[in-house]
């Protein structure tokens, strides 16, 4: 039995040619979920400038080229197409922040777990005790929780700041991971990839795009958090493929087609379209399970999952042109 899983067929269904991977990973992706817009991006894009100009997060080493690099207002503009300018300018400087938090992290954690500490820790007693902060990271996120809490219910603000100390805890252990990659398994890249994410908390603010506050029933149905678990990790999955060639280059081990290159001994563009399958499943799945709730979903909880949706779509759209992920057009379709 094969154990490289070079087997996995790299042709592609369709009949126009594939020159290089994005190509492969467009044309074996399952994405039933049309691209969408908000007319309100280039608001939101000048609103994350003026932001992260009003904390001196512009002023930090390389910001103002990741910015330019990873677009925060095209990606919320792709995943938030309906909701309205302000909650839009909220999503799109929290995708700016966690960019900006997430590139940091991995720079200090790169040198050692431990140093991380101090700055993860400032982050956790911001989001759970209102501690004042003493960086600038940590006043643009004290100012970014402000906001969740003038948006939001104090139900959706308590979600919104835990789901964020959970993608703060991911941090730490992706440094672990990163520093021991030797006892690193597929499902711990996974479970750890979940968390990095930081998707799921968006899903309060989908919550607080609604007319009216889900029930608890509704919001807690086992169904409904099966959805949330699903579309967050499609729409993180979904960017790993198209990042996969920039993170190899990067040594970095946190990414599902990675960890299928590992697992497998097999080239990258096999693990790509293993790491599809698995993602077409995922895809699946969610549209099965969603077309056997929404008749007992209110309107509310709709576009609520809509919202998910929206994530799942707009990751996809977003990764296959920002500039931070370009060199998966130079390498080819075939190893």
């Amino acid at each position: 039995m094969s154990t490289t899983h070079e087997e996995v067929t790299l042709g592609v269904p369709g009949e126009k040619p594939v020159s290089n991977l994005r190509d492969l990973i467009d044309d074996n992706l399952h994405m039933p979920f049309p691209f969408q817009r908000n007319p309100h991006e280039s608001e939101a894009a000048a609103g994350v400038d003026a932001w992260l100009s009003t904390w001196g997060l512009d002023r930090e080493p390389g910001v103002t080229a990741m910015i330019r690099r990873t677009r925060p207002a095209e990606l919320a503009s792709c995943t938030s197409p309906t909701v309205d300018s302000g909650l839009l300018q909220i999503v799109a400087r929290q995708i700016a922040y966690q960019f900006v938090f997430d590139d940091r992290a991995e720079d200090v954690g790169r040198l050692s777990p431990g140093r991380l500490l101090p700055m993860l820790c400032e982050s956790v007693e911001i989001l759970r005790d209102d501690r004042p902060p003493t960086t600038l990271l940590g006043t643009a996120l004290a100012d970014l929780h402000r906001q969740v809490r003038e948006r939001c219910t104090p139900a959706q603000a308590e979600r919104w700041a835990w789901k964020s100390r959970e993608y703060v805890h991911g941090l730490l252990y992706e440094a672990v991971a990163q520093a021991q990659p030797f006892l690193l398994r597929t499902r711990d890249c996974t479970s750890i990839r979940s968390l990095t994410a930081g998707v799921e908390p968006f899903y309060p603010l989908c919550e607080a795009a609604q007319p009216h506050e889900l029930s608890s029933a509704e919001l807690h149905h086992p169904v409904v958090a099966r959805l949330g678990r699903l579309s967050a990790d499609a729409a993180v999955w979904i960017p790993d493929l198209f990042s996969a060639v920039k993170e190899q280059r990067a040594g970095e081990l946190i990414n599902l087609a990675l960890a299928h290159q590992r697992q497998h001994r097999c080239s990258l563009q096999t693990a790509v379209l293993l790491a599809i399958q698995k993602i077409n499943g995922t895809i699946e799945e969610f549209q099965r399970l969603y077309e056997e709730i929404k008749p007992e979903l209110s309107p509310a909880g709709v576009g609520y999952v809509e919202g998910m949706i929206g994530w799942i779509r707009g990751c996809y759209h977003w990764s296959r042109t920002v500039p931070r992920y370009a060199e998966v057009a130079l390498v080819p379709a075939m190893p």
